[in-house]
């Protein structure tokens, strides 16, 4: 394993989610999130904590690739294989939420999900991208 080639492709994953966040958490679902106050009162956090989350989160995905190379195929498509799979997990993870905030809608889930699956077929395809055999 090229522990150079891991820490390179968290990295870069990690920063390519990050602005995904950005894109789709702060623009997209900004407004839908204003009207929640019941569920997000919380002040803003600052942008290097999600930064360093990110990049944490990608560089444990990316070992986890490289752990299990083999099976996913070369290049960014076995990337977006184990991507995929990976997004499913956190996909389905996202329903905790409205079992346990009160107030929590569903369909908020049903959103949060899906950036997260577009956050790991992103993180994937970078990862699959940078980590070679």
């Amino acid at each position: 394993m090229n522990w150079t080639r891991v820490a390179l492709g968290g990295a870069v994953a990690g920063v390519v989610t990050w602005i995904s966040d950005f894109v789709l958490h702060g623009q997209v679902m900004a407004a839908t999130y204003k009207r929640l106050p019941q569920v997000y009162t919380q002040e803003a956090g600052n942008p290097m904590h999600f930064l360093l989350v990110a990049v944490t989160i990608c560089f444990m995905s990316a070992l986890l690739f490289a752990r299990t190379r083999s099976h996913w195929g070369a290049g960014p498509k076995g990337g977006l294989t184990f991507g995929f799979f990976l997004g499913l997990v956190v996909f389905f993870q996202r329903f905790y939420d409205p079992l346990v905030i009160d107030g929590y809608p569903y369909y908020l889930a049903w959103c949060q999900g899906g950036i997260a699956m577009i956050d790991c077929l992103l993180a994937g395809a970078v990862i699959g991208a940078i980590v070679k055999e």
